[in-house]
């Protein structure tokens, strides 16, 4: 089992910035796809960023060129830096495990993200 821990949500103004942590526990992390998702109020969760298996990382495209995902496979860890923030960035973030080889996927218990104009 992975256990997934998030951190670095808040609250920040038009044009500001933050930087959300997930930190994973147990083994096999290099085995998972590791991905940010978000669910804004009203709205229903969407794939915000993934990083896959071989380290290739994609975004939606509302956030590319503001965000930028990381993975550290030593540390066990994801980050999310979100620059250049948009009321429409508010939601809960979470971080997501996917195995890529067994029927298995994990989510942290979620940040608040809120942006204000």
């Amino acid at each position: 089992q992975v256990q997934l821990v998030e951190s670095g949500g808040g609250l920040a103004h038009l044009g500001g910035s933050l930087r959300l942590s997930c930190e994973a526990s147990g083994s096999g992390f290099e085995l998972y796809h590791m991905a940010w998702y978000r669910q804004g109020p009203g709205k229903e969760r969407e794939l915000v960023a993934i990083s896959v298996r071989g380290g290739k990382t994609d975004y939606i495209d509302s956030v590319k060129g503001r965000f930028t995902m990381s993975r550290d496979n030593t540390k066990k860890t994801i980050s999310l830096q979100m620059n250049s923030l948009k009321p429409e960035d508010t939601a809960v973030y979470y971080c997501n495990a996917k195995s890529s080889h067994i029927e298995a996927e994990y989510w942290g218990q979620g940040t608040q993200v809120t942006v204000s104009s």
